[in-house]
């Protein structure tokens, strides 16, 4: 069955390696379409949960497959998240054939648009959006305050809210805490004259223009895979909000190589051509 084209395809908080996450529904998706750029926007991996040894064949096929589309051409960008904090540390270099980054910045159509996680809200201090007056300064500043709240919170045996948990037996997270963080990126994107801001973390999908006295922007979440199983896709100049849930096509075929693929080609596959990719961007679309 024919794949669907993209320019880009966004996912977040995918948190594979729990028992949580909707592997199969995402490999099913990954397996329908054929992006330029396909944007891994924090949260894909859940460390803390990967702990307990629990990485089902499943979850090993979505990586396999990610790996897959990148060898033939895809270009993937990984941005971390506070789920799989361990990747902060190599920031803007490639691991193999991805990318590895705090933040991504792209101009789409003219647009200056903005990707990163959204967790750097999380630490929750009501005007934590003017540190980002000072640009990248700023959010390296609030992405290493971020950090310290959670190894404060696991000090003293707390939880780190407001979006701290993924398995919440899919109950339905604070409306007013989603509502301010919402708030408070697009504040930020704004601030910073960004056109559009894309982010995770909150697990609420969502498109919603937002309009203050400095200006305007487009605020978009991918969601998640734990319980709305939803993307982002880019194509033909606009945003659209994908919801597996709604897609009625019929089932695609897993890529034959996939199939095969034992856990030392994987290897092969993710080391390839590190070199010559730590040294320059793959092309396409616009990456300041």
């Amino acid at each position: 069955m024919k794949k669907r084209r993209l320019e880009i395809a966004v996912l977040s908080d995918v948190h594979l390696g729990s028992y949580a996450c909707h592997a199969e529904e995402l490999l099913t998706y990954l397996s329908s379409i054929d992006p330029k750029m396909l944007i891994l926007n924090g949260d894909i991996l859940d460390a803390g949960k990967m702990r307990n040894n629990y990485f089902p064949p499943s979850h090993l096929k979505v990586v396999k497959k990610i790996f897959s589309m990148a060898s033939k051409g895809t270009v993937v960008h990984f941005i971390t998240g506070n789920r799989d904090e361990p990747f902060r540390k190599i920031d803007n270099i490639y691991m193999g054939i991805i990318k590895v980054s705090n933040r991504l910045t792209l101009k789409l159509n003219g647009k200056n648009t903005l990707f990163f996680h959204g967790d750097i809200f999380d630490f929750s201090f009501r005007h934590s959006h003017w540190l980002l007056h000072f640009g990248e300064i700023g959010f390296d500043t609030l992405l290493n305050l971020a950090k310290l709240k959670t190894k404060l919170f696991k000090l003293f045996g707390k939880k780190n809210k407001p979006f701290s948990n993924p398995e919440l037996n899919h109950g339905e997270r604070d409306p007013k805490q989603i509502e301010s963080f919402e708030n408070n990126v697009a504040k930020m994107a704004i601030s910073q004259h960004y056109d559009h801001v894309v982010c995770g973390h909150s697990h609420a999908p969502n498109k919603q223009h937002f309009q203050t006295k400095k200006g305007a922007c487009l605020y978009l979440n991918s969601g998640d895979w734990v319980k709305h199983m939803t993307a982002l896709e880019y194509s033909f100049k606009r945003w659209k909000l994908y919801r597996y849930e709604n897609d009625k096509l019929a089932s695609f075929y897993m890529d034959e190589e996939l199939k095969s693929m034992d856990m030392n080609e994987l290897i092969a596959t993710i080391t390839h051509r590190n070199a010559s990719n730590n040294k320059k961007e793959k092309g396409g679309l616009t990456d300041n």
